[in-house]
């Protein structure tokens, strides 16, 4: 491994342990109000995410429900601000744990980022790449993948 691997895997595992952090930190029963340091955690990691899978803002904007790039906008510059919607929070739910699944079959960003944009022959992508089916926007289509990876975690 070379000192640039290196780097780049433990910068890759340091944001895991901040993401799961933010995971176990969350409040189980109450609703996120604005300005809740969970969601504070929360939306810059996911953005971070989408930064290391390389999403546009439409992608970023499908993946979360989102139906207008102000919104996007906002939740990026102002996340203590955010009000997160039932939705939303299912959506961010399913995106960590694909990240995390990935993390664990692929520490590699480069070849998580690689997987989610190959075709895959399994039925559940019909020879499309994972990422399509991410994007199809549907919360059952996040549902999909992160089982699927979770599937090939216990194998």
């Amino acid at each position: 491994m070379t000192p640039c691997n290196r780097s780049r895997r433990s910068d890759s595992v340091a944001f895991t342990s901040t993401v799961l952090e933010v995971i176990t930190s969350a409040p189980t029963e109450q609703p996120l109000e604005r300005g809740s340091s969970f969601t504070s955690s929360l939306l810059p990691a996911i953005f971070t995410i989408f930064s290391q899978w390389r999403l546009t803002d439409a992608q970023q904007m499908t993946l979360l429900g989102l139906i207008n790039a102000t919104i996007l906008y906002d939740l990026k510059s102002q996340p203590e601000n955010a009000k997160l919607t039932t939705d939303q929070l299912e959506r961010v739910s399913y995106i960590l744990g694909i990240y995390q699944s990935l993390q664990i079959l692929l520490p590699d960003p480069a070849l998580a980022e690689l997987w989610l944009s190959t075709p895959n022959d399994s039925p559940l992508f019909s020879g499309t790449a994972p990422l399509d089916r991410l994007l199809v926007g549907q919360v059952v289509d996040l549902a999909v993948v992160k089982n699927f990876l979770d599937a090939e975690r216990s194998e």
